[in-house]
């Protein structure tokens, strides 16, 4: 077999471009012969650290190469809705990445190393195959020296850790790691998924914070490097073959970026993994675990190789690097020198590097393309009522454990309902009596629906974690909806009983048992619809503040247009459809209804002392409201057609931003 480390030397005049590319007929890796490619006696680079453990079995004798040829990346830039209407305006595309070709070897660590917009991110991001379809490059990726024709193969076969920890606060280590391993190893048992997890918390070094919170930076968890390490373990517990990450070191002291890139060295060796990462300005340290370096400038390769070859590329240049820093710090300094040196300086800056065309072989390409459909498909293969099962018990943790939602809700059904009750306590059974029980009605609407507001900063918390996991068929979003749904109908019932128990009896309203139940279920009712109002505009909202205040505004033109300030015929002709989609309108004609259909006969105001002559019934007041038929269910049923269509609205814009998400 061929060595993967033959030097190529361009024949004098032959046309030198970029279509030139390493590629090995290689399919396995030797750590002994990988070794002397990284690390030379005449290097000047030295360090205190000891070197990397030597490298063990593996139990997974799969390898990857991955080898990248001519691969370039151009995005449309936002266009404004005024320049979009105008035929033949159209922008520029950008390019980001340009001609970028690297071979990234197993047992490896590869590091793209740049100044900041140089396009390290997009590679990772292409690479790792969270790309829209139409953007993917069928030519440029090959595994093994065999193409790569969709991203979805790249998906199911690379593990992709993003710069920011998108983890769940409230859940402990293991059990983070244990969900993961849930929606990723369905095929496995119970058993078998416990014993991958302790495993892989021994392997990431986690084993001793395993029944910590997580935590960020309201709640107080595990530390920075330890919140990388389960990030890294998350999307390493499906065990995969490559694994790319962006700027694992982002945010982090010196020693826990060097721990993070030794686990990650460790990893590289003992299991054979290709590994690719970006980062910014390593230490001499870290430099020592890294075995080649992609240095991109303006989303082109400025350097492709080992240090050491850097360093002679350097030096080669007339350059002399200061003692003070270490080679690549010194080419950050001088990368605009690097990037305009001619093209034959380029190649030899690679000399352990053989270029030759790929030689793709259909069968062997098809087995590749196998396993990544088969690793698809077992992904994808269990039933949604284990998705939901899962997802419910994970609501269910987060929900007890979030005190501030479970109090704050608590506190505002009894205080609201003490409150009110207290106000209006023991209401007269006249016509005054019948204007407060309105105003009563119309302010514990207001009330119950612009409670929920303060679950607008978990649904957004969440939403990330819930893009990462649902792109990477993790589960449906489907399931997610109905776990959401299941775990708060309870939740809600249990805060309309504390509010409606209080109100109801101190404030004397109709004695009838069939009454109180009705009442609090639709108080139960409301509460759920709100919350369904929340979800859904959790998910179009982009931050909390744009949130709060798009809530306050829809929730008071609903109030506006209820029929309570403004009679329906009095209501503009443009502004009628308003008062047929206000979320008040429809509970507050059902209490109305639940209050006097049973007293319609009864008189509330008389002509004289005597009570002679009768002035205002129940159903006079009914009718004049427009509810001289019992319409109460219809409302309800109104009302739960309100609570299932913004989670269905929600559900949409949900899986439409599941299938455009890059996490």
């Amino acid at each position: 077999m061929a060595s993967p480390c033959t030097t190529y030397q361009p024949s004098p005049g032959s046309p030198e471009d970029d279509s030139m590319v390493l590629f090995s007929t290689s399919t396995s890796c030797s750590p002994a012969k990988q070794s002397t490619r990284t690390h030379s006696n005449s290097s000047s680079f030295h360090s205190s650290s000891p070197p990397p453990p030597p490298p063990q079995s593996s139990s997974n004798n799969k390898t990857y190469e991955l080898r990248v040829r001519n691969l370039s990346y151009t995005i449309s830039p936002n266009s404004s809705l005024f320049s979009s209407l105008i035929k033949k305006s159209t922008k520029p595309k950008i390019s980001i990445l340009k001609s970028v070709s690297f071979v990234a070897g197993c047992s490896e660590i590869l590091a793209i190393v740049g100044p900041s917009g140089t396009g390290k991110s997009t590679l990772l991001r292409v690479i790792s195959g969270r790309v829209r379809n139409k953007d993917f490059d069928t030519k440029s990726i090959y595994l093994n020296d065999h193409a790569i024709t969709s991203p979805v193969q790249l998906r199911n076969i690379c593990g992709y850790v993003a710069q920011e920890d998108n983890l769940l606060p409230l859940l402990t280590v293991n059990e983070t790691l244990m969900f993961s391993a849930k929606f990723r190893l369905r095929g496995m048992s119970s058993k078998e998924r416990e014993e991958r997890v302790e495993n892989l918390m021994q392997e990431l070094g986690l084993d001793h914070v395993a029944d910590n919170f997580v935590g960020d930076e309201e709640n107080r968890g595990i530390s920075g490097g330890e919140r990388k390490r389960v990030s890294i373990g998350v999307d390493m517990i499906h065990d995969p073959n490559i694994l790319l990450l962006d700027e694992p070191t982002s945010g982090l002291d010196s020693s826990s970026a060097l721990q993070v890139i030794e686990l990650l060295s460790s990893m590289a060796k003992t299991k054979h993994r290709t590994i690719i990462l970006s980062i910014h300005q390593p230490s001499y340290r870290i430099l020592q675990y890294i075995s080649n370096l992609l240095i991109l400038n303006h989303g082109s390769v400025v350097h492709y190789g080992s240090l050491e070859s850097l360093e002679e590329n350097i030096s080669r240049l007339g350059y002399e690097i200061p003692v003070q820093l270490n080679p690549l710090e010194f080419a950050m300094e001088i990368i605009s020198v690097l990037e305009n040196q001619d093209l034959h300086s380029k190649y030899q800056s690679c000399s352990y590097l053989r270029w030759e065309e790929a030689i793709i072989q259909d069968g062997a390409n098809k087995e590749v393309i196998d396993q990544a459909k088969t690793s698809a498909v077992s992904n994808s293969g269990c039933s949604s009522l284990f998705e939901i099962a899962v997802l419910c018990s994970r609501f269910w943790k987060i929900i007890y454990r979030t005190k501030q939602l479970f109090l704050a809700r608590t506190m505002q059904a009894l205080v609201g309902g003490f409150g009110l009750g207290s106000v209006y306590i023991k209401m007269r059974n006249d016509e005054g009596g019948v204007t407060e029980r309105l105003g009563l009605f119309a302010f514990s609407l207001s009330f119950l629906l612009s409670s929920t507001v303060e679950a607008l900063p978990i649904y957004l918390q969440e939403r990330r974690v819930i893009m990462k996991e649902a792109s990477r068929g993790a589960y449906k979003i489907s399931s997610y909806m109905i776990a959401n749904t299941i775990i708060f109908l309870p939740f809600l019932f249990a805060v309309a009983i504390l509010f409606a128990v209080p109100v109801y009896w101190i404030v004397g309203l109709n004695p009838s048992i069939t009454a109180f139940v009705f009442f609090t279920f639709v108080v139960w009712v409301i509460v759920l619809m709100a919350s369904s109002l929340v979800l859904f505009l959790s998910a179009v909202s982009p931050d909390f503040i744009s949130g709060n205040s798009l809530i306050c505004t829809v929730l008071g033109a609903f109030f506006l247009f209820s029929g309570y300030f403004i009679p329906k015929e009095c209501i503009p002709k443009y502004w009628l459809f308003m008062y047929y989609v206000s979320l008040y309108r429809y509970p507050l004609d059902a209490l109305l209804t639940n209050e006097y259909w049973s007293l319609r006969s009864k008189c509330f105001s008389w002509n004289d002392e005597n009570h002679s002559e009768c002035l205002l019934t129940g159903y006079d007041v009914l009718k004049n409201r427009g509810l001289d038929k019992d319409t109460r269910w219809m409302n309800v049923g109104i009302m739960f057609a309100f609570f299932v269509f913004y989670r269905v609205i929600c559900w949409i814009i949900l899986a439409r931003k599941v299938s455009k998400t890059t996490i």
